[in-house]
């Protein structure tokens, strides 16, 4: 158990090494050819924070523990919408961008209903999987066509500050291996613990796996929050929701096709009802108080509180 404990750690420090260094090669690469920053953000930076959720779904659907894909991508929702945007509002008022509020904050509600319509039948089949690559491929039109009111030129510090080819290329190579690495050793042992403690995948998914992999979000939105920079922090942690559920599982739902048993309807309930929630707070004058961040820490902690209760 112990030894399986430190493998996760290892794990989850290899998968986020290993996205921040493919992130880092690619967003050189794309320097290089003279891509804006504006697409980069939109594309490679986004995709980037999104890695860790995306290896280890795939890894452990193909594995055969569909619980641990999906519970990783609804508890990292919950994760990020109810703790992070919580905590980091409850160390200093947040203002939240407009084009957060009016943008990606109905997106998210609209995976959020989306996924639990397909989930029905308690499974996502490879069509299911392609309904939602559609609709991340429309979130995608949108959000270029959003973009271009204020597409950007790479500058020349930019180009100035790209690596070598050779070297963004071995950063690619090396972070990819680390994902691969680290999602297998992982899932292994996140499901070693399970069974040892007689815990399903889906609450193992739900609670460690989605902690685990939401930790640089919290990190990043905290400091963020501290230095009055928290907009666009929390505006990434909203669009890494629809990038989670509509890219993740839509390309994990296609390579492997999963039967999910343990993810309930409360579940699919938080993940959506927590953005409603966001929402709401955030709609009429932009800005997420410190009474409303501790009304979502405290419902995270209780929904949390409830899944290791029925757990145990």
């Amino acid at each position: 158990m112990f030894l399986d404990i430190i493998c996760i750690i290892a794990g989850i420090a290899l998968v986020l090494w290993g996205a921040d260094r493919m992130t880092e090669g690619a967003v050189s690469i794309a320097h290089r050819l003279r891509i804006p920053p504006i697409i980069i953000g939109l594309t490679i930076v986004a995709l980037g924070t999104s890695l860790p959720e995306l290896c280890i779904s795939l890894v452990s659907a193909l594995k055969g523990t569909s619980d641990l894909a999906v519970g990783n991508v609804v508890g990292s929702n919950i994760f990020n919408t109810m703790l992070i945007v919580g905590v980091a509002a409850m160390v200093t008022p947040i203002t939240i961008l407009k084009s957060t509020v009016k943008k990606d904050m109905p997106w998210s509600v609209l995976a959020g209903c989306v996924l639990s319509f397909l989930c029905i039948d308690w499974c996502i089949t490879r069509i299911d999987a392609l309904i939602l690559v559609v609709c991340f491929s429309l979130f995608m039109v949108y959000t270029f066509s959003e973009a271009k009111k204020g597409k950007q030129n790479p500058s020349e510090e930019d180009a100035e500050e790209t690596r070598s080819p050779l070297l963004a290329i071995g950063l690619m190579v090396l972070g990819l291996a680390c994902l691969v690495f680290g999602s297998n050793i992982f899932v292994d042992s996140a499901t070693d613990v399970a069974r040892a403690l007689n815990v399903s995948d889906a609450v193992i998914g739900l609670t460690i796996v989605a902690g685990g992999t939401s930790l640089p979000e919290l990190a990043t939105s905290v400091v963020a929050a501290r230095k009055g920079q928290s907009a666009i922090a929390i505006g990434n942690v909203i669009g890494s929701n629809i990038y989670n559920v509509f890219l993740i599982l839509g390309l994990t739902g296609i390579v492997c096709p999963m039967d999910i048993h343990g993810i309930t309807f409360l579940d699919y309930g938080v993940m959506t009802s927590s953005v409603i929630l966001l929402w709401l707070f955030s709609y009429t004058r932009y800005k997420v108080e410190r009474w409303e961040g501790a009304v979502l820490t405290g419902l995270f902690t209780i929904y949390m509180g409830w899944l290791i209760y029925n757990a145990v």
